[in-house]
């Protein structure tokens, strides 16, 4: 990064499902990346809209932004990504974390997935390695492999901001579940004190936020703020305490909303499974399985 460039974060929030996306860039007529989209999804219906993508598309194109790269922080199971409609709009790059393929490996078992669905993160445009950073202008971003939550979450680093993803929520809110096939709440534990390492200044951007009543929705915390107050991790919590709460808490949780149709979308990087032959795409419904 250019000693004087400056990183400008746009935040979009989707109240459907909590989801924050973000547009990085120094300024107008900049280089870009855009971090954890949304696809509209009518479960009852089975009917996608891009009202929340256009957004997006239009605060891009107002600002005449050039799309580098489409970053998602992990496949998603409580929202689908609009990643292949803005590319196909805006141009970039769909990239990922490359431990992916483990989550794309168990999802094809657990859908009954034919052999055209490759285990190997073709779909995505590139899958980044821990450490590895991505140029878009003069800024840049590194990846930072969070696993716990699933074994494919990376946040990214873009300045003195990191965007974690669902590793971390606001204090108030606590941390993310780990029942998910491959989630496992020690490495969460593992992958929050990596971050809770950065300095107390460091921001801290939310992929959700779920407020209590009486707060507004809240994109951005800082490292200080969750060590001090964090409800599940805050200074003070061992990992034997953080793993026991957190596997009792998870026990209570109904699963996500759109979890079978996320995740059959989200590991294809967006996008839908290929059409039958009346030209309609179809999602499967595994009964007893999750």
């Amino acid at each position: 990064m250019s000693p004087k460039s400056q990183t400008v974060i746009k935040d979009f929030f989707d109240p459907e499902t909590w989801t924050y996306t973000y547009v990085v860039y120094e300024g107008d007529g900049s280089s870009c990346v855009i971090i954890d989209s949304v696809l509209n999804y009518d479960p009852k219906s089975g009917r996608t809209q891009t009202r929340s993508a256009d957004e997006v598309i239009g605060f891009v194109q107002a600002h005449q932004l050039k799309v580098n790269w489409i970053l998602e922080t992990h496949a998603h199971a409580d929202h689908l990504t609009a990643a292949p409609y803005l590319q196909s709009h805006l141009g970039g790059k769909i990239v990922i974390g490359d431990h992916i393929t483990q989550v794309q490996g168990v999802f094809k078992g657990v859908f009954n997935l034919d052999e055209r669905f490759k285990v190997d993160g073709t779909q995505f445009n590139h899958l980044l390695k821990d450490g590895e950073s991505l140029a878009f202008g003069n800024l840049s971003l590194t990846a930072i492999y969070v696993p716990g939550h699933t074994p494919a979450c990376m946040a990214y680093q873009i300045g003195d901001a990191i965007f974690v993803g669902d590793t971390l929520f606001l204090p108030d809110v606590g941390t993310a579940r780990c029942d998910f096939p491959g989630g496992d709440a020690k490495n969460l534990y593992r992958s929050i004190q990596k971050l809770l390492s950065y300095p107390v200044e460091t921001k801290l951007y939310m992929c959700h936020d779920y407020p209590p009543d009486g707060r507004s929705a809240q994109c951005m915390t800082t490292v200080g703020e969750e060590k001090l107050k964090n409800i599940h991790v805050h200074d003070g919590v061992t990992e034997e305490q953080f793993v026991q709460m957190r596997e009792a808490r998870d026990k209570t949780l109904e699963m996500p909303t759109l979890i079978l149709p996320s995740i059959q979308v989200n590991i294809r990087a967006g996008h839908f499974p290929e059409p039958d032959g009346n030209g309609i795409s179809y999602l499967k419904i595994p009964l007893n399985a999750l």
